[in-house]
């Protein structure tokens, strides 16, 4: 069984009004993360040609559903994330240092694991802000890490006005702690047991500096290595108690510039990859230094609207022994 049916577990929302606050988590988010991190929206693609190197491959073994078309010689792809897109339509639109875009990625991850919080369908505020050389440091991305915990706890507190029946809240002040600062306090813990020790005891976290090797020679977990910074990055979770786990909502971080582009290609054995239009502007330093993340949609429904089963804020496939399970206990999902 890939699902966790929390004990006693009622939805506090009927279908119709899932539907209400689901809109209504999406249009107050959306609209205080542009008012904090001073983005603008654009229109984004949901394909791109393989050729172009623009594709993200996650922590480096999701393949990305393609397919092709007459026109074109090589294969189309369905994008996995806008991470190196963003960063060029900073560089397209002009965007001034302090100021950036934001936009609607959606996307299919066949190669996901179905569960509670997982999907093959991916919903995403995806953002990207350009800076200055002397924002590529750790004060600067907690101060915007700050922005957007605060982004998210405003529509939480305003969603509980609009809908009486919501009481969760969610913890403002973020607990800052290093990838091998956490591994060297739960040393006996995985990656996953770690999150899921310091959530809860500080109940929102943001784990800095994921993607290259701690003292004990693993990774807190894989990223791709072209386009966050690994030792300017990481991921901010909430302890949330209807499933009794830390919940990732956002992966985010500084870019790689062309000193940590290299290093990090080097050290995966993926240097073809300069070879790409993206990689050697970055090289090149043709591309503006930049911030940027995914907030997941309907992963912060989820929390929000204290669901159980991100398929009760939005429509995907599921696995029909889940849906039976999910039925039997009258979880409604979309």
């Amino acid at each position: 069984m890939s699902v966790y049916i929390p004990k006693n577990y009622t939805s506090i929302l009927d279908l119709m009004e899932t539907q209400q606050a689901i809109k209504f988590v999406k249009d107050t988010f959306e609209r205080k993360l542009a008012e904090k991190l001073n983005l603008t929206r654009v229109s984004a693609p949901l394909f791109v040609r393989e050729s172009s190197g623009l594709n993200d491959n996650l922590s480096g073994i999701e393949k990305p559903v393609s397919f092709h078309i007459n026109a074109f010689p090589d294969s189309i792809e369905i994008v996995q994330s806008l991470a190196k897109w963003k960063r060029m339509a900073l560089n397209k639109y002009r965007f001034l240092p302090e100021s950036g875009l934001y936009t609607d990625m959606n996307a299919i991850r066949k190669d996901e694991t179905l569960d509670n919080l997982h999907s093959l369908y991916v919903d995403q505020w995806d953002w990207e802000r350009v800076i200055l050389p002397n924002d590529r440091n750790v004060a600067y991305l907690e101060q915007i890490v700050r922005k957007i915990v605060k982004a998210i706890v405003e529509t939480k507190e305003l969603l509980n006005e609009r809908f009486s029946g919501l009481k969760e809240t969610i913890e403002e002040e973020v607990f800052f702690i290093t990838s091998e600062q956490l591994l060297q306090k739960y040393p006996h813990l995985s990656a996953k047991e770690r999150e899921n020790a310091i959530c809860r005891e500080k109940k929102t976290v943001f784990i800095i500096g994921i993607g290259d090797k701690l003292s004990n020679g693993s990774r807190h977990d894989l990223r791709a290595p072209d386009y966050d910074d690994w030792q300017l990055n990481g991921d901010i979770l909430v302890w949330y108690d209807p499933l009794g786990q830390a919940v990732e909502l956002s992966s985010m971080g500084i870019r790689v510039d062309a000193r940590s582009l290299r290093y990090q290609l080097q050290v995966t054995n993926t240097l073809e990859r300069l070879q790409y239009p993206f990689h050697r502007d970055v090289s090149e330093e043709n591309l503006p230094l930049s911030i940027g993340g995914g907030i997941g949609q309907s992963r912060l429904c989820l929390v929000m609207l204290e669901k159980a089963h991100i398929g009760e804020v939005q429509a995907s496939l599921w696995l029909e022994e889940d849906l039976k399970i999910l039925k039997d206990h009258g979880i409604m999902i979309l």
